[in-house]
């Protein structure tokens, strides 16, 4: 992948391929674009803002991703590369600063910010990869597919929020979708993405990472909510709720990770071949860990009465959502379907239908819905302990 006149900007084989400082440091910048996003979601349960706040996520993912892209192709410890990361950084920024009013009057900004960050980025990686022909062509082919997208981008810009969020829709899904088929470009062809452009190592530590981005959140918003209650005994009694939610998908994430990567079985190459659908399936886990913040923030605002069909959607859609994610990124490095969390969806699931269903039956306050859904996400946990456990002992058991 390397050649011998860039010596300096690609990662080098054998480097550590751990995340640096500053690829940390970038990350913390998430924790408050995903606090306005949650925000915003709380501030109306309805399907149009529901639609509106995933079109934002979509974007700011998008950017997480390449620059997790960047940092794993080129080396993160040259001066251009790290200024890159910055100049994104302060992009990434205006963007959370634009979100919850960018169905608004601040749409201008996000887009700018939107473009000005891969502006940048190709700015610097097109030109300094001109002495390897396959390598600026990677780089030439994402910027030719963003070209294609920035004209309904900016069109959004200036029509209503309906047709706004219409051709917003349809450029981040061609942004996304894209990069799925390697950016195929006219007489340049497309990037085989399970090639070695990415390393396995490096991109698994990035979503681990970015995933404890979206967990903070969730914390900052336990946090800030109890901060700005009455300290009432029920409004306490929901903010340790939540979190007891954060610390269940800390450890439904983190558990399930160490058992299906620790293994040898999981190669390398099997890892590089999922880079981008992992990217993917973390995008749908860290949208169900802000929906979860979104409900817990409503929860600790409001504990007990009476839950409004909006409300409870927003407190278990979002373990349903992480648990459907988990199971997607399951699937995709091993082949398998994770059952134990597929029966944890069904339960939730068969929840919120009843609440719909019979709602003058299933007439539960907020707090006990969100107990609810850690009951159901606790005994996900433990169930799948023991069934390790088993099978470890199976494992060691001496042949009779």
């Amino acid at each position: 992948m390397t050649s011998a006149p860039l010596p300096r900007i690609l990662r080098r084989r054998g480097e550590p391929e751990y995340p640096t400082f500053l690829e940390l440091f970038f990350d913390l910048v998430y924790i408050f674009l995903l606090s306005r996003l949650s925000a915003s979601l709380g501030e109306s349960l309805t399907v149009r803002n529901a639609a509106q706040t995933a079109v934002l996520l979509l974007a700011a993912w998008w950017v997480w991703v390449l620059t997790a892209w960047l940092t794993d192709l080129f080396n993160p410890r040259l001066p251009i590369i790290q200024a890159t990361v910055l100049l994104v950084m302060l992009g990434t920024l205006l963007m959370a600063i634009a979100t919850p009013y960018a169905f608004g009057r601040y749409g201008w900004l996000f887009v700018a910010a939107y473009f000005g960050i891969h502006l940048v980025r190709d700015a610097v990686l097109i030109p300094g990869t001109r002495v390897n022909r396959p390598i600026q062509a990677r780089s030439i082919r994402v910027f030719f597919w963003f070209g294609i997208t920035v004209t309904p981008w900016v069109a959004g810009v200036f029509v209503d929020e309906t047709a706004r969020l219409v051709l917003w829709s349809l450029a981040v899904a061609v942004d996304l979708g894209s990069a799925r088929f390697g950016w195929p470009t006219p007489g340049l062809g497309r990037t085989e993405l399970a090639s070695q452009i990415f390393t396995g190592v490096h991109l698994s530590e990035r979503h681990r990472a970015i995933f404890i981005v979206a967990l903070g959140e969730l914390i900052l918003s336990t946090g800030t909510g109890l901060a700005g209650s009455g300290f009432t005994a029920g409004q306490v009694t929901a903010s340790a709720v939540a979190f007891v939610s954060a610390v269940l998908l800390f450890q439904l994430y983190f558990q399930r990770v160490q058992r299906i990567l620790a293994p040898p079985s999981v190669t390398t190459v099997e890892r590089v071949r999922s880079g981008t659908s992992t990217s993917y399936t973390h995008l749908v886990m860290v949208a169900g860990v802000v929906l979860v913040s979104t409900g817990t923030s409503m929860v600790i605002a409001r504990p007990s009465g009476h839950t409004p069909v909006d409300v409870m959607v927003a407190i278990l859609g979002g373990p349903v959502l992480f648990l459907f994610g988990s199971v997607l990124f399951d699937a995709v490095v091993t082949a398998r379907i994770l059952w134990s969390r597929v029966l944890a969806i069904v339960l939730l699931a068969v929840v919120l239908l009843c609440a719909l269903v019979a709602p003058s039956t299933f007439r539960l306050p907020p707090l006990t819905v969100l107990v609810v859904a850690n009951l159901v996400l606790l005994l996900t946990l433990a169930g799948e302990g023991l069934a390790a456990r088993r099978r470890r002992a199976e494992v060691t058991a001496p042949a009779r």
